[in-house]
């Protein structure tokens, strides 16, 4: 009689621990259990997840969805050898893009990719995914482990993840009600977030740094302060839009300032950012003179301390800062919405003081 070790034996000496699979889902459970909402009809483990959402109160729901992955800076997770934030990211990168639309999310799916699935690192990735889920409001409805052997360098793994939100069509917000006048608002980033990490490995390998030495001008660790996760504003925007008109929002992301913001904006306005109205962490500082950068450049590569943006109108400006500061969340007025001088023109404009050194 074939016992199940003997059933897996050829494909374990190929590579791929068949059991080492099962152990995961297994210590995973209770984790994933842990983000239910009540719209969940299933538990993991089955070939697809069950979501039955609560359409009551919208007129015209509509489904919003995005995906995407945590990029290099998981090359930081594997040389600091700390795994337990990535899963946050890797959340926080899609809520965060279909928040900007007014979308409530609804529920996240995995995919964890290895060479040799390593179950204790698995397990506290999967918990960040499922730390970030619950941040999110978000269900874990499933998820999927592949383990590739000679795909990945050993201890490596790659993450990419989709959430699906929902909002009302006529609630949506694609910036278009945006009008000459409305106050730019910013809310503080964590740090880096999930963006730029290409070139933060080349600074931090020029630097002589290691993980355990204390950042500069911060009582924490490299680590730490490079693999801080990207911050989730799930709770604070939609507390936010139960009484405000929030006319524009964004994720800003790869491309900073420069090209994430002309990405809600009507093509007859422009934004102009008055640079220094805001906290800029160590982390950009040390960044921008470890590499020479000048602060535009510092604009088009980081978020550089605003992590997400709101477009409202003057009328209720005071109201929204108060209600910001009320919810713990740092914020600052950051700059207005203007005609655009022309065609030609950018649809961002930073007007940096004269004694600044960009």
């Amino acid at each position: 009689m074939y016992m199940p070790e003997d059933r897996a034996r050829a494909y374990t000496e190929a590579g791929v621990d068949i059991n080492a699979g099962n152990a995961l889902v297994n210590r995973i459970k209770s984790i994933v259990a842990n983000t239910h909402t009540n719209g969940v009809l299933s538990d993991i483990g089955g070939f697809g997840g069950l979501f039955k959402p609560d359409l009551s109160g919208m007129e015209d729901p509509v489904l919003v969805a995005s995906t995407d992955g945590v990029g290099t800076k998981l090359k930081l997770a594997f040389l600091f050898d700390k795994h337990d934030t990535v899963g946050i990211d890797l959340v926080a990168m899609s809520v965060n893009d279909i928040l900007v639309q007014g979308a409530k999310p609804l529920f996240f799916l995995d995919y964890f990719a290895t060479g040799k699935l390593d179950v204790d690192k698995a397990e506290q990735v999967v918990a960040g995914v499922a730390e970030g889920c619950r941040r999110a409001r978000s269900a874990l409805l499933g998820g999927e482990t592949a383990e590739m052997p000679s795909m990945y360098a050993d201890g490596e793994y790659d993450l990419a993840g989709f959430c699906v939100g929902i909002a009302d069509n006529s609630r949506i917000v694609d910036g278009s009600g945006i009008r000459v006048h409305d106050v730019v608002i910013g809310l503080a980033s964590t740090g880096a977030h999930s963006n730029g990490f290409t070139l933060i490995r080349k600074i931090l390998e020029q630097s002589g740094l290691s993980g355990n030495d204390i950042f500069p001008g911060t009582e924490r660790t490299v680590a730490d302060v490079l693999l801080e996760p990207t911050a989730i504003y799930v709770e604070t925007v939609r507390n936010l839009q139960r009484d405000f008109e929030i006319k524009g929002m964004v994720h800003v992301t790869g491309g900073g300032f420069y090209d994430n913001l002309p990405r809600v904006l009507p093509s007859t306005v422009q934004a102009n950012i008055k640079f220094g109205s805001w906290d800029i962490a160590p982390v950009f500082q040390w960044l921008k003179e470890q590499d020479n950068l000048s602060w535009p450049e510092m604009l088009q590569i980081f978020n550089t301390g605003i992590g997400y943006v709101l477009i409202v109108s003057p009328d209720i400006q005071e109201d929204v800062m108060a209600r910001l500061e009320a919810l713990n969340q740092p914020a600052w007025v950051i700059g207005s919405i203007d005609r655009r001088a022309g065609e030609d023109v950018e649809q961002v404009q930073v007007a940096f003081p004269d004694e600044c050194s960009c």
